[in-house]
């Protein structure tokens, strides 16, 4: 993936693959040991039902590993999301 600056990642709208829009990029979390970048943390859009997603108080987190796309809209992939939350 190209890199991308985080200053051009605020608010950037999240969807999935299948084009469903999950709400707005709040913050990215990064493990401090490997410098990794962990999870997105999105505030969700109202009319999306959370309960299949991870959550962090009102936020859903959603793998790093998912991030298929950055252009106008953030691109998750849903399965790999659903695959590695269940992993856990």
């Amino acid at each position: 993936m190209a890199k991308v600056f985080a200053k051009n990642l605020s608010s950037k709208q999240v969807m999935t693959t299948d084009g469903t829009e999950l709400g707005t990029l709040y913050n990215i979390t990064m493990d401090l040991d490997t410098s990794e970048l962990v999870d997105l943390m999105v505030r969700p859009d109202m009319n999306i039902d959370t309960s299949d997603f991870q959550k962090d108080d009102q936020y859903i987190l959603l793998p790093f590993e998912s991030v298929r796309a950055i252009k106008d809209y953030i691109v998750v992939d849903k399965k790999i999301i659903k695959s590695l939350q269940q992993g856990e």
